[in-house]
């Protein structure tokens, strides 16, 4: 069962990967809402980087209070880059993602990868762009290829149901470099799948090595959120439990400062 002691706090602000939408959360989103944590999945519009991460920073932005931003997959790239436009968040928790460093792609980052096997299942179609005269390129999941390379630990029934209903992912997401990532200024907490044929165990554990991450690593697949939602419910909760921690202590030593006598004060005494 989910601690929940004190339970009140940042919101969580959930976003997903490339080829989904925010009901790949909804496992880890009832076990937070049980837990009475304030909770709101973000649509990613899967474009690109740059206006992703614009969009979701703009969200993130109107959200009351600390948000505690978690990303899947590309969200980690996504709130990489948001959580340095959007001021309220206080932490960043990865699972199963990206976390790039300054002037990289996820194109370079998968090429590096001996664990991913993604690039074999692309699909390339092309849509029309409202900015571009021609004729853009998006990607899918081969959904033959859907269950061995995204989500080897469920069922086929459910797996061909995401394949079925997958959201293309622009090229631009792949091709576009990351900007002044945010984890080199917040705590961030890392999942990392020993399975993962997509993203590939091997470049996510060292992109959350360098991003100094508290780092818990499970058996499952690229979807580990889906397949192990309790253990990623845990280190969601675990980094909440964390920040506000930190933030108790820097408010009593704000407090504490304010309440101390000024120097001059007493000089005047």
């Amino acid at each position: 069962m989910v601690d929940q002691a004190s339970t009140a706090g940042p919101t969580v602000a959930l976003v997903h990967r490339g080829f989904a939408d925010s009901s790949s959360w909804n496992d880890v989103i009832e076990r937070l809402q049980a837990a009475g944590v304030a909770v709101q999945a973000i649509v990613n519009p899967l474009r690109g980087l740059k206006s992703d991460a614009a969009y979701v920073a703009r969200i993130i932005e109107q959200i009351p209070g600390p948000v505690l931003a978690v990303g899947h997959s590309y969200g980690g790239a996504v709130i990489t880059n948001a959580a340095t436009k959007a001021k309220n968040v206080v932490g960043l928790v990865y699972v199963a993602a990206f976390a790039p460093d300054e002037g990289e792609s996820l194109m370079n980052i998968e090429g590096a990868s001996k664990d991913s096997v993604v690039g074999t299942a692309l699909r390339q179609f092309q849509y029309p762009a409202a900015d571009n005269p021609g004729m853009a390129v998006e990607f899918v999941i081969d959904p033959a290829m859907f269950h061995e390379v995204f989500a080897g630990d469920l069922p086929r029934e459910r797996t061909a149901l995401m394949a079925a209903t997958q959201r293309p992912f622009a090229a631009l997401g792949f091709t576009e470099p990351s900007g002044v990532p945010a984890w080199r200024t917040l705590p961030s907490w890392a999942v990392v799948a020993v399975g993962d044929k997509a993203a590939g165990t091997d470049v996510l554990r060292s992109m959350a090595q360098r991003a100094g991450a508290d780092i818990l690593e499970i058996e499952g697949s690229h979807v580990i959120m889906m397949s192990q939602p309790q253990a990623v419910t845990r280190v969601i909760m675990d980094a909440l439990n964390q920040v506000k921690r930190q933030r108790s202590t820097v408010d009593a030593s704000v407090l504490a400062a304010i309440a101390r006598p000024h120097p001059e004060a007493l000089s005047l005494g």
